[in-house]
């Protein structure tokens, strides 16, 4: 896990290399380990180390191959890198290094941009051609690493994060209204190529673009996932269902322990990372390290779940850190949780997961968590609504139990400048769940969850807030090829039992009773959803500072209602309103206050 930057000039000028040496500096904390510039011709390449799979200067980049004529930066893990070196190998290839950095450039030069096909991981990376002078931009199937662009016709900027972009200068910040209005009715998901600058747009998931020296280009999509029932697969009764996923599972978790370093797993005590533990004490690891993390209760609500994590690392014999975080410590970490954020999230996890890697960084490098499976096997409650749903309804279905606001609601919201006269979101989300497949309802809206949502607001919120401390998060159940198999499980045995009843079944004989039929549960952080004291004191001053009076997104008279009453407005989702205002805000000031944002170099 690294920070990777670039500069591709198109007008004969040089790459600023100053340029790039600022975004590699801004993304430190995504790789303390080292760092290193690159400069050929037209192209200049930065990275920051985070050392994982071989701890050596060989594995060190940007990584440069002379007698292949290519050069690389790469941020990510390739769990299959060790059987593609032998298959390479057998071709001819030779290695300097046993890094799987260095695995991909020989599988690009054997395969060219396909080579991500034969990629099982989590992959950005930015290869120079040093013979033609096209460079390739790629990101893996799920989108778990980011990459951002920042492009005009002289040059084009990439980078791991946009403080990063922002870090070079020269970025236009004026508001894309478009993301703005994802953001505030899409609950805060934004998805690609959009972003909140109109300056800085984002590569796409399982996307390959290939950059000529002219600054001509071209994007392919080389992955999507097919969410209809597989003619193999007909006669699979639940049983045999719950059976091929714990094994596809199984297979992930296995794959997610390769470095040389330890590994450890995020325990919530849900059912997830629950079994996550579970496979891991089955494949014979021990001495296995896991973390869970607790709050103060707040509002009557109570601020953790040692009761299961507990349970599981008694049954597995984990070495369990618990992990508890004074109310104390709540608001101090809110800023630095903000200018973490590559984009606004609205999510109070954001915080959980900043101060929670803060902590499990300094015992481990490298940890698997849970996330995803919600989103890939129908855990969420808004998807049982859908089951009797028909085709033609589901955005309509699915606007009623997921967007934030209506259309009409957030113009009312907006002051007029920001205001849209269309509806981008909801047709968005038409133009999604209306594609050919996914013939249900339910397999429409967790498509769209799938490839969209869990993109743009779960597992970036992971990889951002881990990053941010320098710890690499792998998530087993986005595994491609569990996703693939799952999208072809019948919804029905998704929905079963409450959620996951696929998988809840089939967990039966591997965890306690207690975590499979427990109520689920969400990553409590009551001092965020119920706002008072520092926090509220927090939210207002962001709300009144000058800045966002000068920038004045929101109706005045809509504001001062909510902060008259904190807590009493909330989205379909149960977030707080006034809360996902505030943060949009206190990110843009903090772009702002770092002098990023102004591009002054």
């Amino acid at each position: 896990m690294c920070g990777i930057s670039g500069e591709i000039t198109f007008n004969g000028d040089r790459p600023d290399l100053s340029a790039v040496a600022a975004m590699t500096a801004s993304m430190t904390p995504r790789g303390p380990d080292g760092e290193g510039v690159y400069l050929h011709r037209h192209v200049a390449l930065g990275h920051r180390r985070l050392e994982i799979i071989d701890l050596t200067a060989r594995g060190a980049q940007p990584m440069v191959d002379a007698a292949l004529g290519l050069s690389l930066v790469f941020n990510g893990c390739i769990y299959n890198y060790r059987e593609l070196r032998d298959e390479l190998a057998a071709a001819g290839y030779s290695f300097f290094s046993t890094a799987d950095s260095e695995v991909i450039l020989k599988a690009f030069h054997h395969w060219g941009p396909d080579c991500v096909e034969h990629l099982i991981g989590m992959f950005a990376f930015a290869i120079v051609d040093t013979d033609t002078g096209e460079v390739t931009l790629a990101r893996d199937r799920l989108g778990i690493k980011p990459l951002y662009v920042a492009e005009s016709p002289a040059r084009l900027r990439f980078a791991s994060s946009i403080p990063a972009l922002l870090a070079a200068g020269g970025i236009d910040t004026s508001i894309d209204r478009t993301a703005l209005h994802h953001y505030l009715t899409f609950h805060s998901v934004v998805p690609a190529p959009h972003t909140m600058y109109e300056g800085i747009r984002k590569l796409p998931p399982a996307t390959v673009r290939t950059i000529s020296p002219d600054g001509t280009s071209t994007e392919k999509r080389y992955w999507e996932p097919v969410f209809e029932p597989h003619p193999d697969r007909a006669d699979w009764d639940e049983a045999r269902w719950g059976r091929e996923l714990v094994d596809s599972l199984r297979v992930a978790v296995r794959r997610r322990m390769v470095a040389d370093v330890p590994v450890g797993v995020l325990l919530s005590g849900g059912i997830d990372s629950s079994l996550v533990v579970a496979l891991l004490a089955e494949q014979g690891q021990t001495d296995l390290a896991t973390f869970s993390i607790g709050f103060d209760s707040a509002a009557g609500e109570s601020g953790d779940e040692y009761e299961y994590s507990d349970l599981i690392a008694r049954t597995f014999g984990t070495r369990h850190h618990k992990i508890h975080i004074d109310s104390g410590r709540l608001l101090p970490a809110i800023p630095g949780t903000v200018a973490a954020m590559s984009e606004p999230m609205v999510s109070h996890d954001c915080v959980a997961f900043y101060l929670l890697s803060q902590e499990v960084s300094k015992s481990i490098k490298v940890v698997q968590s849970g996330q995803g499976a919600d989103e890939i096997l129908g855990g969420y409650d808004w998807y049982p609504p859908l089951e009797h749903t028909a085709r033609d309804d589901v955005t309509e279905a699915y606007a009623s139990v997921f967007f934030d606001r209506s259309h009409d609601e957030l113009n009312a919201l907006l002051r007029p400048g920001y205001r849209l006269d269309h509806d981008p979101s909801r047709q968005f989300v038409h133009d999604h769940q209306h594609a050919p497949g996914a013939d249900s309802a339910v397999d429409a809206a967790l498509r769209l969850d799938t490839t969209v949502m869990l993109v743009d607001d779960p597992v970036k919120r992971v990889d951002t807030m881990t990053m941010a401390w320098g710890l690499e998060a792998r998530v087993p159940f986005l595994d491609h090829e569990f996703v693939e198999l799952a999208a072809t499980c019948p919804p029905a045995l998704k929905l079963a039992h409450g959620g996951k009843g696929v998988l809840k079944q089939a967990s039966r004989t591997l965890l306690p009773a207690e975590v499979i039929d427990r109520t689920k549960g969400y990553f409590p952080v009551p001092g965020i959803r119920h706002l008072d004291g520092g926090v509220l004191d927090l939210v207002t001053d962001t709300l009144r500072a000058r800045s966002a009076q000068d920038r004045g997104l929101y109706d005045d008279t809509t504001v001062r209602a909510l902060l008259a009453s904190p807590n009493e407005t909330r989205t379909t989702l149960g977030s707080n309103s006034l809360w996902q205002l505030a943060m949009l805000e206190m990110w843009l000031q903090a772009m702002e206050t770092a002098g990023a944002a102004q591009g002054a170099r």
